[in-house]
C-alpha cells in the first residue's frame, strides 16, 4: 500500500479536496440545474436521445467499454509480467475491475492501488506500488500531452490573438511541460534522486524503486497503450456527444474533450463520486467557448462517466470474493 502522510498534513489535505469538490459541485448546480425549466428540458433531451438518432452512438460509447478497460488491464499485465513473469491477461482484467470497485469512494483511489497489489504474490507486492504509479502515471503522460495541445487551441484562439509574441512563448511553454512530464517516465532515478533530497518525501523511494529496472521498450509499449487507451477514451466523449446533438468541427471538439481531460486530471479527486462536476464544468466551460449549449454537453458528460465507472465498478462487486488475499486467508 502506498505510504500514508502524516495525520496533520493528510486532514488538510483532504478538506480541501472537499471544499474544492463541493465549490465545483455547487457552481455546476448554479449554472445548470437551478436554471428555470432546466429539469423538464433535460428529461425531453434524455427520451429523445435514448430513443431517437442517437441511441445508435450511446450504444456503440457502450460497447466501447471492455475495449477502453481491456487496454488498461493489457497496460497492467505488461507491468505486472514485470514483476511476475507469467501473470495472465486474466488476473491483470480483474485486478482492473476490482481496482474501479475498491477506488470508487476511497481517497485518490487508493483501492485501486490495493486490488492490484493484492493481485499479487506476497513477495512482489510493495514493488507493485511502483508499478500501479508507473501505469498511472504514463496515462498522465498522455492526458498531459494531448490536453496541453487541446488547451493551446483554446489559447491561440480565443484568448491571446493579435499577440504573436504571447502565441510564441504559450507554445514554448507547452512544448516545456510536455518534455517535463516525460522526464520522470523515462528518467525515473532523476526522480529517485529528487525525492531522496526532500525529507517529507523520502519514504516514497523504496515503494518506487522498482521503476528504473523497466526497459525502455518497456515504457515504450505502455505509454503506446496508454495513448490508444486515451483515443478510445475521447472516442466515446465525442460518440456522445453526437448522440446529445452537439454539432461542433471535429478539430475544435477534440481539443475541447483534450482540455476538459486535462482539467480533470489536475484537479485533486476525493474518490470517483468526486470527479462528478470537476469534468462536466470543464467540459460545459470549453464547449461553450465553441457555442454549444450546456444541456447537451452536461449529459454527455455524465453519461460517459457512467458507463466507463460506474457500471463496471458495480460489476467488479461481483469479482470482490475472488481477491487474492481473501482466497489466502481462506486457505489457511
Amino acid at each position: 500500500m502506498p505510504p500514508k502522510p502524516p495525520r496533520r498534513a493528510a486532514g488538510w489535505v483532504r478538506l480541501g479536496k472537499i471544499g474544492l469538490t463541493l465549490l465545483t459541485l455547487g457552481l455546476l448546480y448554479h449554472s445548470v440545474v437551478a436554471a428555470p425549466d432546466t429539469a423538464a428540458a433535460w428529461r425531453q433531451l434524455l427520451a429523445s436521445t435514448l430513443s431517437g438518432r442517437g441511441r445508435g452512438p450511446v450504444l456503440a460509447a457502450l460497447a466501447l467499454v471492455p475495449f477502453n478497460w481491456g487496454l488498461e488491464a493489457w497496460k497492467w499485465q505488461r507491468l505486472a509480467q514485470h514483476l511476475e513473469p507469467g501473470h495472465s491477461f486474466g488476473r491483470s482484467f480483474r485486478a482492473v475491475l476490482l481496482g474501479l470497485t475498491l477506488g470508487f469512494a476511497t481517497p485518490n483511489r487508493v483501492g485501486d492501488y490495493a486490488a492490484r497489489i493484492l493481485e499479487l504474490h506476497a513477495r512482489r507486492r510493495l514493488e507493485a506500488v511502483g508499478a500501479v504509479f508507473l501505469g498511472r502515471y504514463a496515462q498522465f503522460v498522455a492526458t498531459v500531452l494531448a490536453g496541453g495541445a487541446g488547451l493551446l487551441y483554446f489559447l491561440l484562439a480565443f484568448y491571446l490573438g493579435g499577440y504573436p509574441a504571447a502565441q510564441v512563448g504559450v507554445a514554448v511553454a507547452a512544448a516545456l511541460v510536455g518534455a517535463a512530464a516525460l522526464l520522470p517516465l523515462y528518467r525515473s532515478r532523476l526522480l529517485l534522486a529528487a525525492l531522496a533530497l526532500l525529507k517529507p518525501l523520502r519514504r516514497f523511494r523504496r515503494y518506487l524503486a522498482v521503476m528504473p529496472t523497466y526497459t525502455a521498450g518497456e515504457l515504450h509499449a505502455v505509454l503506446l497503450i496508454s495513448f490508444i487507451r486515451y483515443v478510445l477514451f475521447c472516442g466515446q466523449f465525442l460518440l456522445l456527444l453526437y448522440a446529445y446533438g452537439v454539432r461542433t468541427p471535429l478539430g475544435p471538439a477534440v481539443a475541447a474533450v483534450a482540455g476538459t481531460f486535462l482539467f480533470k486530471s489536475l484537479v485533486p479527486s476525493l474518490n470517483a463520486l468526486a470527479d462528478v462536476g470537476v469534468r462536466e464544468l470543464s467540459a460545459t466551460h470549453l464547449f461553450g467557448l465553441l457555442g454549444q449549449p450546456v444541456l447537451p454537453v452536461l449529459s454527455a458528460s455524465l453519461s460517459l462517466w457512467v458507463i466507463n465507472i460506474a457500471l463496471p465498478s458495480a460489476l467488479g462487486l461481483l469479482l470482490l470474493p475472488g481477491l487474492r488475499v481473501l482466497r489466502e486467508r481462506k486457505s489457511r
